[in-house]
């Protein structure tokens, strides 16, 4: 196991935390080195998942020339005599001579032959003939107009939402080939926390429990109630018991508190315990400081990884949005997450030689990011108004005015933000 620490006759030497974005790289890059396999779902079963091969078309589309109204397919100049009658659905027989014409529904085939179709509300019929003049504009949608057979549209890591289901369905698909989602556990430590009623008496009550699921869920994880386990006694036999069982079964086992090195501190020394390597081991940022990320190879050679995020709940979901969210985009096979921007509309203050991801609130049609109050590593109030975090980058601070990264918090998978 490599720990990135220096032993000292006196104490373990813990190495310089590494830089935020240099941490959210690294840990991208491990997901996506391990990155989940390829699997054949159907399309009712993908909404959330990740294309592993290019979605491409099984036909033109339109696959054939298609109306685009109500009216008459006819051929030849006017007026027309009907010969027939076309529905979607069906295929018509050529139009074949001149001065002739079948009435036709919205979507149904046109027939060989037709010169135009003319539209019902812009036409006659008088004595078994339809009179009118047709748009020069023609009303039927071209083979092909839309996308031609075998032509890609959508490229491998395009995450799946309702439409790219329902472009699929369009192109023929039954099943595409997609990333499975990422299975994830979390264990809870702290002999402390309190799983229900108020807090009292020195214990205060679990929020990451009841939250980190539903990140996770945000963030295309897998993740059942009994995946949720804690809290963990606070002993080493206890937390490398269950971390080992919550392995087992997931990819990503992200852990709460512990990431320090006080005495009932046991995250590290059970990761040592089990053979584990720090791929990203304290990460320069405020709130959040300390977090981990480790990964672990499995009997089968899969590798499996642990987030250690720390103990207080703001600080949680910065280790989540800073090291989880880049792990599991590579997981997916997607890209790096690209942070969009904002202007802020009130000064932020810096933190140093560190990161500061300031909570903020946007204003999307202004373009603005205002900070929050309540924003204690702490405490949750803050986030719960929140859209995400500005981004201070260490030896600034941030001006009204100024143009600063911003890291959304997650969406529900298939959702996009306004």
């Amino acid at each position: 196991m490599s720990t990135e620490t220096a032993p000292t006759a006196d104490r373990v030497v813990a190495p310089p935390p590494a830089g935020w974005e240099e941490a959210r790289s690294r840990v991208y890059a491990v997901g996506l080195a391990a990155a989940l396999p390829a699997v054949a779902r159907p399309l009712a079963d993908i909404d959330g998942s990740t294309l592993a091969e290019p979605l491409t078309t099984r036909t033109d589309l339109p696959a054939f020339p298609t109306s685009s109204v109500d009216g008459w397919a006819v051929r030849g100049t006017g007026p027309w005599r009907v010969v027939g009658r076309v529905l979607a659905g069906s295929t018509p027989a050529p139009l074949t001579e001149d001065g002739t014409t079948v009435e036709i529904a919205t979507g149904a085939m046109v027939p060989e032959g037709a010169t135009a179709v003319l539209r019902v509300e812009e036409s006659t019929t008088a004595d078994g003939l339809v009179r009118g003049t047709p748009r020069e504009t023609p009303e039927w949608r071209q083979p092909g107009e839309e996308a031609y057979a075998d032509e890609e549209l959508l490229p491998v890591g395009t995450p799946v939402d309702p439409a790219v289901i329902g472009l699929a369905a369009s192109c023929g698909h039954d099943t595409l080939r997609v990333r499975r989602a990422p299975r994830a556990a979390l264990l809870v430590f702290g002999d402390e926390l309190l799983t229900a009623g108020p807090p009292a008496a020195g214990r205060v009550r679990d929020a990451l429990g009841p939250a980190v699921p539903g990140w996770l869920r945000r963030y295309g994880c897998q993740i059942r109630p009994s995946d949720v386990v804690g809290p963990v006694a606070d002993t080493l036999p206890a937390h490398v018991a269950a971390l080992r069982s919550a392995l087992a079964g997931a990819d990503l086992v992200c852990t709460t508190g512990g990431t320090m090195n006080g005495p009932v501190d046991h995250l590290h020394p059970t990761l040592e315990a089990l053979g584990a390597d720090y791929v990203v081991n304290t990460v320069a940022v405020r709130p959040g400081f300390p977090m981990l990320l480790a990964r672990l190879a499995g009997h089968d050679g899969r590798i499996r990884f642990v987030a250690g995020l720390p103990g207080n709940p703001q600080s949680a979901i910065v280790a989540l949005v800073s090291l989880v969210a880049p792990l599991l985009a590579g997981l997916q096979g997607r890209s790096m997450p690209v942070l969009p921007q904002a202007t802020l509309a009130e000064a932020v203050p810096g933190r140093g030689d560190h990161t500061h991801l300031a909570l903020v609130r946007l204003d999307r049609a202004a373009g603005t990011a205002s900070p929050v109050r309540h924003v204690g590593s702490a405490m949750l109030r803050g986030l719960a108004g929140a859209d995400g975090f500005a981004v201070i980058r260490p030896g600034t601070s941030g001006e009204p005015g100024d143009r600063v990264p911003i890291v959304p918090l997650p969406l529900l998978p298939g959702e996009r933000a306004s």
